[in-house]
């Protein structure tokens, strides 16, 4: 990823003045990485923090997995900026491309086609997901990449014992190197989403506000509620997340109620609105916080981070009562 941040946005990352980072930048560490400039690279976030120690609490390990049966939701660009944000903040971060067009894998930059490995060599070859995984520039955050080899994966998957749970067992090996495991699943239904619905703690469903997302929503559902009757697995939160919206148009307002009517205890207090830098960033190979970080939609993935944090502290606090 080609991302660089102008100095005032680098020191705001790291909860500086630019005053502050003036100062910072005089440490004989830094000073040798190149600091004391006008503009710093995407490795230079991860070297300040580590040498300032400039980290954020580090959170419990969570499986967060972005799905919706139904195509065009906007669900690639959600996980890829909630999943880069994550990183960019200082938690450690493991973004899984599980669709086989590879388009999250894309949306960072990196050639899909040329990987020699991808999530198939894991799941079907048992490939450990320590030597699959790709690094970023970015300390924090690492990609576990997709591309079309992965078109044959159900059907890999299919004699295998204990099939359901083959991501599950994967991700187990590494739970302890990351804060979030950050899914984004095909808009389908077989093994492979199967193995991410098992291997994730929450669910995130984007919706487009249209009459259309409602299809998607009802076989979803009825799908985790035969996951739960027959493999014993609940999810721990879902969040319905609404996506694209603008509140100027009449359908959109009404598609809204209607989620407010039909799912209340599932629809996310975020919304994230229509934006159409989201395009450009994906087409640029960025996510939207590196490629228009005050833009409206870099706004609401920060909120629906926020949200996200909130509840599992929410959570543990009820626990503890």
């Amino acid at each position: 990823m080609k991302i660089r941040y102008k100095r005032s946005h680098f020191a705001k990352l790291l909860g500086f003045t630019d005053k502050q980072l003036a100062a910072v930048d005089k440490l004989p560490q830094l000073k040798a990485l190149g600091g004391g400039r006008e503009s710093y690279q995407l490795g230079h976030l991860s070297a300040y923090r580590r040498v300032l120690d400039r980290h954020p609490r580090r959170e419990p390990s969570r499986r967060q997995l972005f799905l919706n049966f139904k195509g065009g939701t906007g669900k690639t660009s959600l996980s890829v900026a909630y999943a880069f944000r994550l990183a960019e903040l200082g938690h450690r971060v493991l973004l899984i491309d599980l669709d086989s067009q590879g388009h999250a894998t894309q949306h960072l930059g990196l050639a899909a086609e040329s990987l020699e490995r991808t999530v198939f060599d894991t799941l079907v070859n048992g490939v450990p997901i320590a030597d699959v995984i790709v690094r970023t520039s970015l300390a924090e955050f690492d990609v576990l990449p997709a591309n079309l080899r992965m078109t044959t994966l159900d059907i890999s998957l299919m004699p295998m014992a204990g099939r359901e749970y083959k991501l599950q067992r994967a991700l187990a090996g590494v739970l302890d190197r990351y804060e979030f495991i950050v899914m984004d699943a095909p808009p389908s239904f077989g093994l492979l989403n199967l193995n991410a619905l098992m291997a994730s703690d929450d669910l995130l469903v984007p919706v487009l506000p249209d009459f259309l997302s409602f299809h998607g929503l009802k076989l979803l559902f009825e799908t985790l509620g035969q996951l739960e009757d027959d493999l014993n697995h609940r999810l721990q939160r879902i969040r319905i997340v609404l996506n694209q919206y603008n509140p100027t148009t009449r359908i959109a307002r009404e598609a809204k109620a209607a989620l407010e009517s039909h799912y209340p205890e599932f629809l996310s207090d975020t919304i994230v609105r229509q934006c159409t830098q989201f395009a450009r960033a994906s087409s640029d190979g960025l996510p939207i916080n590196a490629y228009a970080p005050s833009s409206k939609g870099a706004r609401d993935i920060d909120a629906l981070i926020t949200e996200m944090i909130s509840a599992r502290v929410e959570r543990a606090m009820e626990r503890s009562a």
